[in-house]
């Protein structure tokens, strides 16, 4: 089965490549963004095993190729060397896509990975895809200097000449990446060359930059008669759910809301971005059930980076606070609010007569 390229790009639109040439820096600032802005990192070497345990040596002959040992492994031609590592990058591209199709449906993805800028064009667009560079030379001794890659660093070292098998590895991925290196640095793709004067954060804010990833959203607790609730009021009149927004106005206007009940926002650069909820009764005859955590809605720019997760966390810590042992959700969905904690109880009827999914989350 064949799938045209707009296709598997429309289906990776929440996926940010990190790649380049080895020692380049990809793993290292994947990893920083991800812990900037609360992001899943896939990284396609720590998949390489759970891949090849699926595949099959007849449609991935490479993925299964055995070597009985180090010497083995490293006393192939570079020409031999060259090709197997051409052939698992393309082998194992099928896992790696499947995956990060499901994985990105409902979230961003950071994927760090070996792509050519052939790979790039037919999966993902320009500017959710970064080069990150280093000079093609001495790799290996970078590479095996490096913590988490100690189990490669002994391998190479138990052969029976490691200069000769540092040497073949060397001259390997030089070639491999060399005319990559420069084939890269002269097209249009957005690319950072490491150096012994890059920092971490330096290049981590470049890529952030061009990614457009945002801070993480501050959430707040909406208080009565404060600029944040007419704040709120602007936002509700002016989002796309219409289904509740006359409804959600008039709470707000007449703040109808008693006792603990209230709202909070996620803020981005001072603006709102997403609300929820958290009220004693809801759209369902139900008065024996609550807290109903409710009302929740991002707008449609910022989905995918794990705001209603964050917003349902904030409105969960405010009831524990209050001393409620659970909290519920109502959903027509199945298995989104599962990934939060929650579990189905069983299906309610709501005021007008629709049928919905009762969720609850324990909040010891």
């Amino acid at each position: 089965m064949i799938f045209q390229d707009n296709v598997i790009k429309e289906y990776l639109k929440n996926v940010y490549f990190v790649t380049g040439t080895p020692c380049g820096g990809k793993t290292t600032i994947s990893r920083e963004l991800a812990k900037r802005h609360n992001l899943l990192v896939y990284d396609i070497d720590e998949k390489f095993e759970s891949h090849q345990q699926v595949s099959n040596a007849a449609f991935q002959p490479a993925m299964n190729k055995k070597f009985k040992d180090a010497d083995e492994f490293f006393g192939r031609s570079v020409d031999e060397y060259k090709k197997w590592l051409l052939d698992n990058t393309r082998e194992q591209l099928d896992f790696v896509l499947l995956d990060l199709i499901r994985l990105s449906q409902n979230q961003i993805v950071l994927c760090d990975c070996h792509l050519t800028m052939e790979q790039a064009g037919q999966i993902t667009e320009p500017s959710r895809i970064v080069f990150l560079l280093k000079e093609p030379s001495n790799i290996i001794d970078d590479y095996c200097n490096r913590p988490d890659h100690q189990g490669f660093s002994n391998f190479i070292n138990s052969a029976s000449d490691v200069e000769k098998a540092k040497e073949t590895c060397n001259t390997t991925l030089k070639s491999l990446n060399e005319k990559h290196y420069f084939d890269i640095k002269k097209s249009e793709y957005f690319w950072l060359e490491r150096t012994p004067q890059s920092t971490v954060k330096e290049t981590s804010d470049k890529v952030e930059q061009y990614f457009g990833l945002v801070s993480l959203p501050e959430i707040k607790k909406v208080d009565r008669n404060t600029e944040l609730a007419d704040e709120l009021i602007r936002f509700v009149e002016n989002f796309s759910w219409e289904d509740v927004k006359e409804h959600t106005l008039q709470v707000l206007h007449n703040w109808e809301f008693s006792e603990w009940e209230t709202m909070f926002v996620a803020l981005v650069n001072n603006q709102i971005v997403g609300m929820v909820s958290i009220a004693k009764t809801d759209y369902y005859p139900l008065p024996e059930i609550y807290p109903w955590v409710s009302s929740i809605f991002v707008t449609e720019e910022y989905r995918g980076r794990r705001i209603s997760e964050r917003l349902i966390e904030a409105a969960n810590l405010y009831a524990k606070s209050l001393g409620f042992k659970e909290s519920y959700i109502p959903s027509e969905h199945i298995g989104l609010y599962e990934k939060y904690g929650y579990r189905y109880v069983k299906d309610i009827v709501n005021y007008g007569n629709g049928i919905d999914r009762l969720y609850v989350k324990q909040l010891n």
